[in-house]
C-alpha cells in the first residue's frame, strides 16, 4: 500500500528554486507542497488550544466526573491526567520537529517502526487517529446541540416551570445544522480559519477568566476547600461501589477535555517554520490548558453544594450539572437565572469554536491519509481546490 512509500527521499536541495525551507523539508519527507502555508506559530497553537478547549471539554462532561468520584476525581484527577498528557506532548513535540507533516502520528509510526512493520504500524495508527477524530467531531457538535437545547429550556422557564424540552429529533436537527455550518466555514481559505482559531484561543482564555471570577463571587453558598479537594462521591446511582473503578471512570472527564493537541501536527503543512512552530503549538497548548482547566474546575466545584440535585434529571436544566449550577447560583442571588444562562452562552460559543477546529484538524488528517492511499476513494478525499483547501475532506 502507499503508506509503505512514506519515507524520506533524496531530492535536490531546492527543486522549486524559491528557497522555501518548509517546502524543501516536506519534499525530503516524500511529499509536495499542496496546501497554503499561512499559519504562524500563534495560529498553530490556537488551533490546538481551541480543540482542547477546557471550557467545552470540562463543561460537557462535568456530570460524569461529578457522578463518578466527584470533586476528588476532578480537581486532583485533572492534575494526574495533565501530568501524563504533558509527557505525551513533549514526546510528540520532539517527533513532530523531525517529521512535520499533516499525517502526524501515522507517518511518525511508519518512520519509527522500521521497514518491516512500517505499513502495519502506520495503517493501524492512522485508522485509530482518524476514527478518534470523527468521534471527537461528533461528540463536540452533539454536545453543542444539547447545550443549545438546555439554554432554550432554561430561557422558557426550565423543566419544572413549563420550559420547552426539545425532542431527540430536534436536537439531532440542531446537531446536523452545526455540522453543516462548521463544514461551510472550513471551506474558507486558511487565512480565514486562522482568524477563527485565534478567536477560539482568545475566547477560551477570556471565558475562563470571566467565569472563574464571576461564579464564586455571585454564589451565596460555596463548597468548602476540604470538600473541593477531599470529597469522594461514591453515590453514582449505577450500583458501582469499587472506588478504583469509580475513579477511573471519573478521570474520563479530564482525559476527554485534554484531547486534541495533535492538531498542531496536522496543521504543520500549513504552518510557517513548521519544524519549530508545530512542537511549540503542542507543548504550549497542553501547558496552558492544564492551568486554565484546573482553575476552571476548582471554580465550578466551589458552586457544588448538592451533588444529587445537580445530577437529577428532575432539576430545571434536565440533569445538566453545570447548567443547573450556573442557573441556581444566579437565581439564589438575584431571584433570576438569567445570568447563569448568559454564562452558559459563553460556554456554547467556546464549544462552537471547538467543533469548528475539530473539523479543521479532521479534514487535514483525512487529506494526508488519503494522499497515502490508505482510505477508500482516496483520490476523492485528497483533492485540493483553488484556495488550496482540502475541500472534499472537509
Amino acid at each position: 500500500m502507499a503508506l509503505s512509500r512514506s519515507v524520506e527521499v533524496a531530492v535536490p536541495a531546492d527543486p522549486a528554486g524559491d528557497g522555501d525551507r518548509d517546502k524543501i523539508r516536506l519534499r525530503q519527507l516524500g511529499y509536495k507542497q499542496e496546501l497554503k502555508r499561512g499559519l504562524s506559530v500563534l495560529s498553530n497553537f490556537a488551533f490546538s488550544f481551541s480543540i482542547i478547549s477546557v471550557m467545552a471539554g470540562v463543561t460537557t462532561t462535568y456530570s460524569t466526573g461529578l457522578r463518578y468520584g466527584g470533586p476528588v476525581s476532578m480537581t486532583l484527577g485533572w492534575l494526574v491526567v495533565s501530568a501524563f498528557n504533558g509527557c505525551m506532548a513533549l514526546s510528540m513535540a520532539e517527533i513532530c520537529s523531525a517529521y512535520p507533516t499533516s499525517g502526524g502520528l501515522y507517518y511518525w509510526s511508519a518512520k519509527l517502526a522500521g521497514n518491516d512493520w512500517a505499513p502495519f504500524a502506520s495503517w493501524i495508527t492512522g485508522w485509530f487517529n482518524i476514527t478518534g477524530q470523527w468521534a471527537a467531531t461528533t461528540s463536540v457538535d452533539f454536545a453543542l446541540a444539547q447545550l443549545v437545547q438546555v439554554i432554550v429550556l432554561l430561557s422558557t422557564g426550565g423543566a419544572n416551570g413549563g420550559g420547552y424540552m426539545a425532542s431527540n429529533y430536534v436536537v439531532l436537527a440542531i446537531y446536523g445544522a452545526m455540522l453543516v455550518i462548521h463544514g461551510a466555514i472550513n471551506s474558507l481559505p486558511i487565512q480565514c480559519l486562522s482568524w477563527f482559531g485565534q478567536l477560539g484561543a482568545f475566547w477560551n482564555a477570556a471565558g475562563v477568566f470571566v467565569l472563574v471570577a464571576l461564579i464564586p463571587a455571585v454564589a451565596t453558598e460555596r463548597a468548602s476547600v476540604e470538600f473541593i479537594f477531599t470529597h469522594f462521591n461514591t453515590e453514582n446511582g449505577m450500583g458501582i461501589r469499587d472506588k478504583a473503578y469509580i475513579l477511573l471512570i471519573g478521570l474520563l472527564m479530564s482525559q476527554y477535555a485534554m484531547a486534541g493537541y495533535d492538531t498542531s501536527a496536522h496543521m504543520t503543512e500549513e504552518t510557517k517554520n513548521a519544524d519549530w512552530s508545530g512542537p511549540i503549538g503542542i507543548v504550549t497548548s497542553v501547558a496552558l490548558s492544564t492551568v486554565f482547566g484546573w482553575i476552571y474546575i476548582v471554580s465550578l466545584t466551589s458552586a457544588v453544594t448538592d451533588i444529587p440535585y445537580l445530577l437529577s434529571p428532575d432539576n430545571d436544566a434536565g440533569g445538566n450539572a453545570v447548567a443547573q449550577a450556573f442557573y441556581t447560583t444566579f437565581h439564589r442571588r438575584y431571584g433570576s437565572g438569567l445570568g447563569g444562562i448568559l454564562c452558559l452562552g459563553v460556554v456554547v460559543v467556546a464549544v462552537f469554536l471547538c467543533g469548528l477546529a475539530c473539523i479543521t484538524s479532521n479534514s487535514r488528517m483525512a487529506y494526508a491519509f488519503s494522499r497515502d492511499g490508505a482510505m477508500p476513494f482516496s483520490k476523492v478525499w485528497h483533492r485540493v481546490n483553488k484556495q488550496e483547501v482540502p475541500i472534499n475532506a472537509v
